[in-house]
C-alpha cells in the first residue's frame, strides 16, 4: 500500500539531522519531496522512494479534504 503525505505534514525520520532534530516539515510533493528541518530550518530533496524508506512516523498530518 502507497503511503500518503500532505504539505504541511510533520514527520519523524529515522536518522537525526546533524543539528539534533529529525522532525521535518513536507514542504514539497511530486516525484520528489522536499522538507524542511524544524530544528535549524535547512530544505533537504529527496527522492520519494528515498523519503518513503526513511520515514519513521508521522506526527502530524495536514490532512485537506478534497471534495
Amino acid at each position: 500500500m502507497k503511503k500518503v503525505f500532505y504539505i504541511g505534514d510533520i514527520v519523524e525520520m529515522k536518522k537525526g539531522h546533524p543539528c539534533g532534530s529529525n522532525n521535518w516539515e513536507v514542504i514539497r510533493l511530486g516525484a520528489d519531496i522536499k522538507i524542511k528541518c524544524l530544528g535549524c530550518g535547512r530544505i533537504v530533496m529527496l527522492s520519494r522512494n528515498k523519503f518513503e524508506k526513511s520515514v519513521k512516523k508521522v506526527i502530524k498530518q495536514n490532512y485537506q479534504d478534497e471534495s
